[in-house]
């Protein structure tokens, strides 16, 4: 009964149906932290953005599509996450939050990524996961700190060769995407620990054996006729994985596989760590 109030309260923008859906949150909590996650917001409060000293800001799983410009008083703000919403531009009023290192923006409905992003120079986890993107922005390979990038469930054929600037990289997401071919550029990023390409329409894998900060690779549901080679003590979860180098024998027979094999196209089909603290 209480979540059907407030989907109707949701509907109505008096001041009375937003206290409602806000709890009487009038003052800044203690913790410097608002979470007003799956509240069936359909704008974000004004006076929320009075509380200059907030840090933390949770606006996931509400029916958001823009944000008030008073955003921008926020600038202390460190994390801001609007996942789940309707967002089918990322509001510019985000890119002022200067001191923001997570911003969670998947399952929206994003197509690209505005260039004013580059602003946010100490952005270290960013979230795009189950967009509309079918390509990586490259405003993305501007954010020179980045430490996680999540961009699984989205429409990308391949990524930008200026993700390599990317030095503080360490763990990359890109399953459930349209890769045909092991991105080339994340065979020069020798600093990178953590890559997901699984579910993915990739045949062949190159060797990551190169890679000395590689700690787990994952590659489960691609139509692979290969595992990729790693370094000892690299974790591999995908198809073959427990076998060195490749297999030899499955089901009676014998597979030959080798690194100058050449894979032939792949068919037209499309098919939460936690983040870490700033």
């Amino acid at each position: 009964m209480g979540n059907s109030l407030k989907a109707i309260a949701a509907f109505v923008p008096s001041d009375e149906c937003q206290k409602y859906l806000l709890e009487d949150l009038e003052e800044m909590p203690v913790d410097k932290m608002v979470d007003l996650s799956g509240r069936q917001l359909r704008r974000l409060p004004p006076h929320i953005c009075s509380f200059r000293e907030l840090v933390k800001l949770y606006l996931s799983d509400n029916n958001l599509n823009n944000l008030p410009p008073e955003l921008e008083q926020l600038q202390n703000l460190q994390i801001l996450a609007l996942d789940f919403n309707n967002f089918k531009v990322l509001p510019l009023v985000v890119c002022t939050l200067k001191q923001l290192c997570i911003l969670y923006l998947g399952n929206n409905k994003l197509c690209s990524l505005p260039l004013e992003l580059r602003l946010l120079q100490n952005l270290k986890t960013l979230w795009i996961e189950s967009n509309c993107l079918q390509c990586l922005p490259e405003v993305v390979c501007e954010l020179s700190l980045l430490k996680t990038l999540h961009a699984g469930s989205n429409a990308l054929r391949t990524l930008p060769a200026q993700l390599r600037c990317l030095q503080e990289l360490r763990t990359i997401w890109l399953s459930g995407n349209l890769l045909s071919e092991f991105p080339p550029v994340l065979l020069d990023m020798p600093f990178l620990e953590v890559i997901d390409v699984d579910r993915n329409s990739i045949r062949f894998f190159p060797s990551l054996a190169h890679l000395p900060g590689l700690k787990l690779v994952i590659y489960d549901h691609n139509p692979c006729r290969n595992a990729p080679k790693v370094a000892k003590g690299v974790r591999r979860v995908g198809r073959w994985s427990e076998e060195t180098p490749e297999p030899r024998k499955r089901s009676g027979a014998v597979i030959e596989i080798t690194l100058d094999e050449k894979p032939s196209p792949p068919p037209a089909t499309k098919p939460e760590p936690e983040a870490e603290p700033c």
